[in-house]
Formats: structure tokens, C-alpha cells, sequence
């Protein structure tokens, strides 16, 4: 399992070919290369020099699939940074985080003995079949449902969540053991969902944080292999999510660099994948400070169909909003200092102690920030129908009442 980690750390920080090893490159070679991959321009630049983030949204292929990226300058050491993002894996230190643990080496069904189903995911279960479902599962989970649980028994409730947490760390003790091959499928809807076909699809995609510590397989040292769930507050719907968190570091004549992947391997509402790369890198004529660099791809429901590119962009700004505000508060939390608000979106983070641990925040807070936004506009697309609805049910009434 960690070659075939490290294989993929390599593949991705080679991917691009670079001629040039950015870890060990001026800052004019870094904004060039931010120039050439992402379109940073020079007010971007500016901005950087102003201890203020820039954050943009990555063109992708996928209708389905939403990607964003952003740095900011930070002055913090290395070591600091990997303690801050160690200590937001598996703490719940945030209003937003419902339940969060982390599964052990060998992971059995106590790593989630604090995990809860919701009593309207229970609900859902008890109707779910393969093809429609409210809840994202594979056609073998889907039906241990239908085929061991007693809908009608007093204690169904506890039944059900017994046993998804036990399909779930049976799913998690599978990966595991063989990686990618078992990753399930999707067969919550009639079109089902390979999630090793997607995860693929992100890993392969070009990315240019990987050039900001390129180098050799040799260079990478794993310091951290973990596989964590957590429960997150948002919208209509909490999500149970597992991410596979790898952690690289590679030291270089100015500083160690850092970085870390989160590959999503299960999530029962909204995702069918994620990918998150966060990079801690310094260059040779900033001694004094280093880049906190960020990128998100994430393939998620109901961003196709005839509005498709109205939800895109209201999707999108929302990611990019987000991310500026989190990564201006990371930048706060880690250099010690007191960050004003200046938008309402940072007073609302701030309410619930993102002020203090907010590096920690980047993952999940930006699946909340895109979630949200597709929930509001399904939401959105629910009243349309219903209101579309009552006006031809009114319609029809006259012709009612003269027949």
C-alpha cells in the first residue's frame, strides 16, 4: 500500500516535466510558473506581497467536476504547520464538525463507535433499492439492508447504524488491504458510479502544486498514513465521510517542504470524489516566510442538467470566496496574529473557532462551502417545481369546476 502511495506522490509531482525544481527556484520562477499553469497575474502578485491570498478556479473537463486553487504567503515553520494539521484531523474543534475520528492500523468497528445516522438517513434506508436511493451506497450494501434489517422491529434503528458502521469499517479494512481495487461503486442511482474510475480521473490530472516540491521518489519521506471519518454540519444534510490522508516531507536547502493529499474514499450524500493538495514550500530569497499553497477537485451531484452552468458558477464563486477567507485566516492562525474581519463569511467562521484552528479548516470547510451551494440551488429547483406545480393545479381548477 505505501509504494503504491508513493508511486502516485511521484507520478503527481513529476507530472508536468518541470525542467525547473520550483522548491529550490526564486520567487520570479515561482510567479512565472503561476503565471504559465494557473493565470496569476500581476495584480495576483501584488496582492501576495501584501500578506493577502489569491485564489482561482481551474478550468476541468468534467461537468460534474469542480476545481479550485489558492496560496498565501506565511511566515511559520514547517514543524508548526504539520502540528496544526495533525491536531485538525481527528479533533472536533469546530461548530461545523458533528463527530470526527480516526480509524486504527488494522480497522475494526470500535474506530467508530461515536459515528451517528441521522433518524431521516434511517428513514431513507428503510426505501432505499438499487437504481434509487437517498443515500450513496454500493448494490451489495444496499441490499444487506433490505435482506438483514427488520424494518418493522422496535430497536430498527440501532440495527441500521450497527450495521453501517459495520459494512463501513469492513469497506475501510478492505482499502486497506488493497488500495484502489477496492473501492466500491455507487449504486444509489440508475447510472452507477465507479469510485476508483473517478478517483483515477482525479489523480491524473494536471496540477500545479506538484511542481512546488518536485523531486525524486527518493526526496519524499511518508511521515503520516491515516485514514480518517468525520460527520459534517451543513445545509439540509450532514455528511459521513473517510478520507485517506498521506503526509510527504522533503527537506531542501532552505527548509523542509510538505505535501499532503486527501483522497476521498467514501462520502453518503453529495460527493462521488475528492481530491485535496495542500503544499508547504519556501523559496531561496524569501528565507523569512514560506507559501501555504491549496488545491481542491471535487466531483459532486447535480452540477448537469439544463442549468448545469448556472450552478457551476454559483458553485464556483462560493469555492473561491471560501478559500480566500480560509486561507487569510490560516495565514492569521498560524503566524499568532489577531486578523480582523472583513467579510461577513470570516465573522461567521470566526464564531465558531475557525479564528483559532483555521489552518485545519481548509479540508473540510471547503466541502461545506461547495455542498452548501448545491444544496441551495436543489433546493432552489424543489420550490421552482412546486410553485410551477400549484400554478397549473390553479389553472385547472376553473376547467374543474364548469365540468
Amino acid at each position: 500500500m505505501l509504494t503504491r502511495n508513493q508511486v502516485f506522490l511521484c507520478a503527481l509531482l513529476v507530472c508536468l516535466g518541470a525542467n525547473t525544481v520550483l522548491a529550490q527556484a526564486s520567487r520570479a520562477e515561482l510567479q512565472k510558473a503561476l503565471s504559465n499553469k494557473v493565470s496569476f497575474g500581476e495584480t495576483d502578485f501584488s496582492a501576495l506581497q501584501l500578506d493577502q491570498p489569491v485564489v482561482r478556479s481551474i478550468p476541468t473537463s468534467d461537468k460534474a467536476e469542480i476545481a479550485v486553487t489558492g496560496l498565501v504567503n506565511i511566515r511559520a515553520a514547517a514543524d508548526e504547520f504539520l502540528r496544526s494539521y495533525r491536531d485538525s484531523m481527528t479533533r472536533k474543534n469546530n461548530a461545523a464538525i458533528l463527530e470526527i475520528g480516526a480509524f486504527g492500523r488494522e480497522p475494526s468497528l470500535a474506530d467508530l463507535e461515536t459515528l451517528t445516522l441521522e433518524a431521516r438517513d434511517i428513514e431513507d434506508l428503510k426505501e432505499c433499492v438499487v437504481g434509487e436511493c437517498q443515500i450513496k451506497l454500493s448494490a451489495a450494501m444496499i441490499e444487506r439492508f433490505r435482506r438483514e434489517i427488520n424494518w418493522d422491529a422496535a430497536d430498527c434503528a440501532t440495527k441500521v447504524t450497527n450495521l453501517f458502521k459495520q459494512m463501513l469499517s469492513e469497506y475501510v479494512n478492505d482499502y486497506r488491504s488493497r488500495g484502489e481495487a477496492a473501492l466500491i461503486e455507487y449504486n444509489d442511482k440508475r447510472d452507477q458510479v465507479s469510485l476508483a474510475a473517478e478517483q483515477r480521473a482525479l489523480d491524473t490530472a494536471r496540477s500545479y502544486v506538484n511542481e512546488f516540491i518536485n523531486g525524486s521518489k527518493t526526496d519524499l519521506q511518508l511521515i503520516e498514513d491515516t485514514l480518517v471519518w468525520s460527520k459534517i454540519k451543513f445545509g439540509l444534510k450532514p455528511v459521513i465521510a473517510v478520507n485517506h490522508i498521506l503526509i510527504y516531507r522533503r527537506n531542501s536547502d532552505v527548509g523542509p517542504q510538505v505535501l499532503i493529499a486527501s483522497k476521498q474514499i467514501y462520502a453518503n450524500h453529495y460527493f462521488n470524489a475528492s481530491l485535496a493538495l495542500t503544499a508547504f514550500v519556501r523559496v531561496p530569497d524569501a528565507p523569512d516566510s514560506a507559501y501555504l499553497v491549496y488545491e481542491n477537485r471535487s466531483r459532486a451531484d447535480g452540477l448537469e442538467g439544463p442549468f448545469g452552468k448556472i450552478k457551476r458558477g454559483v458553485v464556483e464563486k462560493k469555492a473561491i470566496d471560501g478559500l480566500r477567507t480560509v486561507l487569510a485566516g490560516s495565514k492569521a492562525s498560524l503566524e499568532g496574529s489577531t486578523l480582523a474581519a472583513s467579510t461577513p463569511e470570516l465573522e461567521g467562521y470566526q464564531t465558531y473557532g475557525w479564528g483559532r484552528r483555521l489552518f485545519g479548516g481548509i479540508r473540510p470547510l471547503l466541502w461545506l462551502l461547495v455542498l452548501s451551494a448545491i444544496i441551495a440551488l436543489l433546493a432552489l429547483g424543489r420550490r421552482r417545481t412546486e410553485s410551477s406545480s400549484a400554478s397549473k393545479h390553479k389553472a385547472l381548477k376553473p376547467e374543474s369546476a364548469k365540468s
